[in-house]
C-alpha cells in the first residue's frame, strides 16, 4: 500500500493554519503522521467570513509556504474548513412512498426522502445559501422508528428527519476563490466544527451526547452530538476578542496588555485580580448563556452525559471550565489532541486543520470516494471512516 499525503487548511478570523498528514502504509489503524505545519496571521476576515479575498489569499500563501518548508512537500490540493457566522443547521422532514412492488426499502427510496426533506426547507431559511452537508438523523417506516439504516426493510411509507448544514453562497464562493488564487485546488469544503470533532471527540462521547464548543477570536461554533451523529450546529457572533476588549475597558489599559492578562502572561501593570476575574467571568457567562439557550431550544439542556468539550484559542481563558460547568450544569473539559508526529500542534487551536488532514488521508484516492466540490458527500463517508479517524 502506498503512502498517502493530505493537507488541511483552516482559515480562522485570527490565524490561518495548515497541517500536512501522511498515512502509515504498514498500519491502517494507526493515526496518520503529521509531517508539516504552517500558520500565519489571518487578514481580510471578519467574524469568520472573507471581506478581502486578496488579503486572505496572502495569509494562505504564507501559512502554506511554512508547511511546505517543514514537510518538503508541495501542496497542490487541500481540504478546506468553512466557519463564520453564516454557518448554520436546519432540520427538515421528508416522506417517500416505497417504490418496489414487494415493499422493500431501497437506496432510491432513501435518497428520495432525503431530497424531499431538502425541498421542505422553508424558502426564507435557504435563500442565498448552499447546503454543504446532509446528515440523515432518523427514519420511520409506516410510523415506526427504525434503528440504523432502513434499506432492506419492508413497508409502505418511509419518513426521514435530515440535518442540513448550510452557509451563505457568497461566503463559500469567496473562500474557494481565495484558496484557488493561492494556487491550490479545493478538494472538499467541511464545516469547521465537524472537522474539529474528528480529532477532539471520542465515539463514546458522540454516542452518549455532548457539545463541542470552539471559541475563536470573533465567533463561537458549537455542534451537538447524540447517537454518534451531529444533531445541531450553531455559530454565535462573539469570541475571545470580546473578553480582551472587556478587560481593556474595565481596567483602563491597552488592548495588548489586556490580551496578555487574559492569557495569564505576566504584566508590568498593576490591577486587582478580583476585578479581572469578574470581567472575564461576566463575558464567559454571556457565552455559555447563549449555549444554554440553544440547548433549551433543541431540548437537550442538562441532558448530554458526556458534557461540554472546549476547543479553540479562547478555550484557554481563565475560569472557563468552572463557568461552563456552572451554567450548563454539565461536565466540562478542555479538548486535547493525540498527535503522531509534530508535537507543536497538540494545542486544540489546531483541531480543525488537523481533522481535515486526517480526513484526507483516510482514503487513498479522493476522486474514487465520490467527493464533490461543495462537500455534500462528507457526511455519507464520515460514518464509514469514523472508527479510523478517532484518536
Amino acid at each position: 500500500m502506498r503512502t498517502h499525503i493530505a493537507t488541511g487548511i483552516d482559515i480562522g478570523t485570527y490565524e490561518t493554519k495548515v497541517v500536512i498528514a501522511e498515512s502509515n502504509p504498514n498500519d491502517e489503524k494507526s493515526l496518520a503522521r503529521i509531517i508539516g505545519t504552517g500558520r500565519a496571521e489571518s487578514r481580510g476576515l471578519r467574524h469568520g467570513y472573507i471581506v478581502n479575498i486578496r488579503e486572505t489569499t496572502q495569509s494562505v500563501i504564507q501559512a502554506v509556504a511554512q508547511a511546505e518548508k517543514a514537510s518538503g512537500v508541495k501542496i497542490k490540493r487541500a481540504f478546506i474548513s468553512i466557519g463564520g457566522i453564516s454557518l448554520e443547521s436546519i432540520v427538515s422532514p421528508g416522506t417517500a412512498v416505497i417504490s418496489r412492488a414487494d415493499s422493500e426499502v431501497t437506496d432510491m427510496d432513501i435518497e428520495k426522502a432525503t431530497r424531499l426533506a431538502e425541498k421542505n426547507i422553508p424558502g426564507g431559511q435557504i435563500i442565498n445559501r448552499r447546503i454543504i452537508h446532509t446528515v440523515p438523523l432518523s427514519y420511520k417506516i409506516d410510523g415506526k422508528p427504525v434503528f440504523g439504516r432502513p434499506g432492506g426493510m419492508k413497508g409502505n411509507k418511509l419518513e426521514a428527519r435530515v440535518l442540513f448544514v448550510t452557509c451563505l453562497a457568497q461566503h463559500l464562493d469567496s473562500l474557494v476563490e481565495a484558496i484557488t488564487d493561492a494556487g491550490i485546488e479545493v478538494l472538499d469544503i467541511v464545516a469547521g466544527p465537524l472537522a474539529s470533532s474528528l480529532v477532539t471527540l471520542s465515539k463514546n462521547q458522540k454516542v452518549a451526547g455532548c457539545l463541542l464548543a470552539s471559541i475563536g477570536a470573533e465567533t463561537i461554533s458549537i455542534v451537538v452530538f447524540e447517537n454518534n451523529l451531529p444533531i445541531s450546529l450553531e455559530i454565535f457572533p462573539l469570541g475571545s476578542t470580546d473578553i480582551t476588549n472587556d478587560i481593556a475597558l474595565g481596567l483602563k489599559t491597552s488592548i495588548e496588555d489586556a490580551e496578555n492578562l487574559k492569557r495569564g502572561v505576566l504584566s508590568a501593570i498593576q490591577f486587582p485580580k478580583k476585578k479581572l476575574d469578574e470581567i472575564i467571568s461576566a463575558r464567559l457567562s454571556d457565552m455559555f448563556d447563549l449555549m444554554e439557550n440553544h440547548l433549551k431550544k433543541i431540548d437537550r439542556n442538562g441532558l448530554l452525559p458526556a458534557g461540554i468539550i472546549l476547543t479553540g484559542g479562547g478555550s484557554n481563558a481563565p475560569l472557563i471550565e468552572e463557568t461552563a460547568k456552572t451554567i450548563l450544569k454539565l461536565p466540562s473539559r478542555i479538548a486535547t489532541l493525540s498527535v503522531n508526529g509534530k508535537d507543536n500542534i497538540k494545542d486544540s487551536i489546531w483541531s480543525v486543520a488537523y481533522g481535515l488532514s486526517i480526513l484526507g488521508v483516510s482514503t487513498e484516492d479522493v476522486s474514487d470516494q465520490g467527493f464533490s466540490k461543495n462537500g455534500a458527500s462528507f457526511v455519507k463517508k464520515v460514518s464509514e471512516w469514523l472508527r479510523q479517524l478517532l484518536p
